[in-house]
């Protein structure tokens, strides 16, 4: 039997935390604040796992992690936390946390984290996702991270985890999602924050002077180069070297870039120096680098050197419970920038930022709330306002192919409810499945492996649902 400590000043998150962990077997004990579990350590064993939350009265749980691990370095801790955002995961891995659970939390992942954490095999790899409304203690608001869907959760965690480690990052998404946004965020929690963060999109750069850019020039290296040029990579030595639309790099570029990577070294253009320095990368793309190796355009070496770990920041219209907060923000920087006072959306209008696809993500909903703060006549910003901002003919654009299919979906429910009809999920899921499963194989020729593979599911599971007899709703 193990025995586990819950602190929380919470007394309802600590009983039914407590409550689950003692079905699951556990000898469990409540303590209210961190100095009462304090307390409770001294003259006697430590528990085999302790849970804490992070924000209580007096020592909250990020201190409270820091001296127990001071005192007993190899005590598994998990930090829970409502306020899941990037400095609160980060401050967590970095003190040593085994986990980071996010508020509220399912019980049965909160159970399962015990027999991680005390079971034979350790997993710390760097895998896994917030914010506080506030945003991050001492991050500049425009590099703040925003979002509490569980996509962005997961995002987070991910950040907190990677930030301690050594490790080149890929972060793939949509233009617009906030690539950058997640690559100063690795820098600002790592190690190498006291050094420079140098940004640089390969896109923008002409390909004839990206290599200068990149690694610098001797005056004289060409016509034009009448002194000497430090490139990014000096700059950045130390610190992170943020690489976007890694995808548009020239291959002979590529090539350059590859030696970086694993030597650690360069020559300037022109130059017989040998400069060393020690970097960080972190890569960004909207493309979809493994399709570019196998069109020959992008190095496979080189991917496999900048994907040790990937970052796949979802789109805003998968995570568009995020938006009223986005735009919170955005028309509260807005307001402070024409020291004004923050204009309020009204509840059309925020139905109607809820609708659209942005296909420009998160960034086209910035330059909108922008738009709106500077030309909404009221406090109160109304839904023309938003459709003004969208553009001429917004409101009347065809609907994108997931809100056709989404639309046709709610009507259906809608007329079956009004007819009082019954087993309406199981007979959604049953044509849904039917349906997929359909246009899959015919898009593969009748090949169930790679049908299940393109669906995302196991072989076995796609055979057992097309095999005959199978109950359908």
């Amino acid at each position: 039997m193990s025995r586990i400590w819950v602190v929380d000043d919470d007394r309802s998150v600590r009983f039914v935390l407590a409550a689950a962990l003692r079905q699951a077997g556990h000898d469990t004990t409540e303590f209210g604040s961190a100095a009462l579990a304090l307390a409770a350590l001294e003259g006697a064993s430590p528990p085999d796992l302790l849970f804490t939350d992070v924000r209580m009265p007096g020592d909250d749980g990020l201190v409270l992690l820091d001296k127990l691990k001071q005192a007993h370095p190899a005590l598994p801790v998990v930090v829970m936390s409502a306020y899941t955002d990037v400095a609160s995961t980060a401050g967590a891995f970095r003190g040593g946390a085994h986990e980071f659970l996010s508020k509220p939390f399912d019980l049965d992942e909160a159970v399962g984290l015990v027999a991680q954490a005390l079971g034979p095999v350790e997993d710390d790899a760097p895998t896994v996702p917030v914010d506080d409304p506030a945003g991050p203690p001492g991050a500049a608001e425009a590099d703040a991270l925003v979002g509490d869907t569980p996509a962005m959760r997961t995002l987070f965690r991910a950040i907190g985890r990677l930030a301690q480690a050594p490790l080149s990052v890929l972060v793939t998404g949509e233009t617009g999602t906030g690539k950058e946004l997640v690559a100063r965020a690795l820098h600002r929690e790592s190690p190498r924050a006291g050094r420079p963060f140098v940004a640089l999109n390969t896109a923008a750069i002409p390909a004839e002077l990206l290599e200068s850019e990149l690694f610098g020039h001797e005056a004289g290296a060409f016509t034009g180069a009448s002194k000497r040029h430090v490139g990014r990579f000096e700059q950045a030595d130390g610190g992170t070297l943020f690489l976007d639309e890694i995808g548009d790099m020239p291959l002979p570029l590529q090539t350059r870039l590859l030696r970086v990577l694993a030597e650690g070294e360069f020559f300037r253009v022109g130059g017989r120096e040998l400069i060393r320095v020690d970097v960080r990368v972190v890569a960004a793309t909207h493309q979809a680098l493994d399709r570019l190796v196998e069109q020959g355009r992008f190095r496979a070496d080189l991917l496999h050197r900048l994907d040790v770990v990937r970052l796949q920041l979802p789109p805003l219209r998968d995570r568009r419970d995020d938006i009223p907060r986005l735009a919170e923000r955005f028309l509260a920087a807005a307001a402070r920038r024409f020291k004004a006072l923050a204009k309020r959306l009204s509840k059309p209008a925020l139905q109607r930022l809820l609708a659209h696809d942005w296909p420009g993500n998160v960034r086209e909903l910035e330059n909108l709330c922008w738009r709106v703060a500077a030309l909404a006549p009221a406090d109160t910003i109304q839904v023309a306002d938003v459709e003004a901002a969208l553009g001429r003919g917004a409101a009347d654009a065809p609907p994108p192919p997931a809100a056709r299919w989404e639309g046709a979906l709610a009507e259906w429910a809608r007329e079956a409810l009004a007819a009082g009809e019954g087993r309406i999920h199981a007979r959604a899921v049953d044509r849904l499945e039917h349906c997929l499963f359909e246009v899959a194989l015919a898009h593969t020729g009748g090949r169930r492996a790679e049908a299940a593979q393109r669906l995302g599911l196991g072989r076995n599971t796609l055979a057992r649902k097309l095999r005959p007899g199978k109950p359908r709703a």
